[in-house]
């Protein structure tokens, strides 16, 4: 690859630009970013990772490789008709506009795009993310990998059927915050029994950290691991028995899916709204 292009400046574009630069896929100068309007954004950036900014769009589409679509989704509706015009079909077009399909990107351009949609989460920032790729027709198998690779930058990466994607938002797009709700709850109740605030953090990340290494080293599945701590009578068997009392678990599973609910209604209305703008314009 000889030249990479990010419209959208925002947290996501900076932790891939971070994680691609670190990996040596790219060097810097041949990363362009550009964003709606704010130029001490692009300042920043130029400055921390040498990137090149412009908003000359003949200069940041011409010979382009990839085009990674990381504007706010609310901005999608404005910003992807004044950037669309300059990609070809040689292109490859990442999108990490959630809800926005690749059929709807593709419709908006009157060309045969090769569109990869990505669902990455937060913690690409720390180069942990897990996401979702899913792949339009277009793409070639050296897209793909190209993709895939970028992402790698930031953490796993997995292909999907683009109709999983909102499954992959509800699961793993919103699922940090689903964690740091529980580490919510374990610090005010670390509070509750005695403990000091900083010692309680301290024991609850380590034990997260601890936990999801087993989950990665061992071969035993999650309920086995769990049993294997409960011992009868004891203190964790107490405790699962208050979880369960409360549905914890089943109140999890339904979260999940109506975070994915939320995602298709987002998607069905992103898509509708720029459609409709496109009929009426």
């Amino acid at each position: 690859m000889r030249k990479l292009v990010f419209v959208g400046a925002g947290s996501m574009a900076e932790a891939l630009i971070s994680g691609i630069i670190a990996n040596g896929v790219l060097e810097s100068p041949n990363i362009w970013v550009t964003n709606k309007s704010d130029e001490e954004r692009l300042t920043d950036l130029s400055k921390r990772y040498g990137v090149t900014t412009s908003y000359d769009k003949d200069a940041l589409f011409e010979g382009a490789d990839a085009v990674i679509l990381a504007m706010k989704p609310k901005d999608a509706k404005a910003g992807l008709p004044l950037v669309l015009p300059y990609l070809s079909e040689q292109t490859l077009v990442i999108s990490v506009l959630a809800g926005l399909s690749t059929g709807t990107i593709e419709s908006m351009s009157d060309k045969k795009l090769a569109i990869v949609r990505a669902m990455p989460n937060t913690s690409a920032a720390i180069g942990k993310s897990a996401t979702g790729l899913a792949l339009n027709q277009n793409v070639t198998s050296k897209q793909a990998e190209l993709a895939k690779m970028l992402f790698e930058t930031v953490g796993l990466a997995a292909f999907v059927d683009e109709n999983q994607l909102d499954a992959v938002t509800g699961l793993s797009g919103s699922g940090p915050a689903y964690i740091y709700y529980l580490v919510e709850a374990m610090e005010n109740s670390a509070a509750e029994i005695g403990l000091d605030r900083e010692l309680a953090k301290e024991l609850i990340v380590q034990t997260l950290i601890g936990a999801a290494e087993m989950l990665t080293k061992s071969d035993k599945p999650p309920r086995q691991l769990r049993h294997e701590v409960t011992s009868p009578g004891g203190t964790t068997e107490a405790g699962i028995r208050v979880l369960e009392n409360h549905k914890v678990q089943q109140s999890l599973i339904h979260c999940i899916k109506e975070a994915t609910a939320q995602s298709r209604k987002l998607g069905r209305m992103i898509s509708s709204d720029i459609h409709l703008k496109a009929h009426t314009s």
